[in-house]
Parts: structure tokens; sequence; C-alpha cells
């Protein structure tokens, strides 16, 4: 089954969370958590998704290349403006089970701009 999820307005954190239950499959009667579901999303308008606060220019990424030194930080802002779906990506991959089947239920997580 597909859900179709409008970002327009929503705060990050919250249409996050959403995703990441409905993708685990908990919104269905069938839910067992050792089997990966099957539901998919799809969520549009994202570039119109809601941050609350000053997360816009204080919340920062991370991200380490391998070398010594070379821990790269970008803020919401930069990483916004570069690929506005790496944000929603990311909050919904932290917000899932860290387990063998996180990867394949992102992969049922289709994001439109």
């Amino acid at each position: 089954m597909e859900h179709v999820i409008d970002a327009t307005n929503q705060p990050l954190g919250r249409l996050a969370s959403h995703i990441a239950v409905v993708l685990q499959g908990k919104n269905s009667p069938k839910y067992n958590p050792r089997l990966p579901g099957t539901e998919r999303v799809v969520v549009t308008h994202v570039s119109k998704i809601l941050v609350t606060g000053n997360k816009y220019t204080q919340k920062t990424y991370y991200k380490h290349t391998g070398y010594m030194g070379h821990l790269k930080e970008k803020t919401y802002k930069q990483v916004f403006e570069e690929n506005p779906d790496r944000v929603l990506r990311d909050a919904v991959y932290n917000m899932l089970p860290k387990n063998r089947l996180r990867n394949g239920r992102l992969q049922r997580l289709t994001i439109k701009l």
C-alpha cells in the first residue's frame, strides 16, 4: 500500500516520526517487528517543510571523510539549499530502529520536491 504525505508547513520531526512509524508497519494490524513491512511512503512538497526556533541557522550536520581532521560540518540552511530531501531522509533514517531492516525500509521512502 502506498501512503502519500504532503509536507507543506509540517514540522520536520513530527513528519519524520510519522513516516518512520508507517515504514515499520506499526500502523497496520498485521505488524510484526521481524518483518520489514510492505508500506510505501511518498512525500511531496519537501521544499516547504517547517522548522521551528533557530534550527534554520543553528542546527549542524556532521560528516567525517575518514581522514584525520576532516570532519565536515554544515548548517541546516546550507544542506537544505543544496538538497532539501536529504534533511528529511536523514531525520527518518535516524528514527528507524538500528538493525538490518533499516536500509530496506528506507528504500521504500520516495521524496518529491
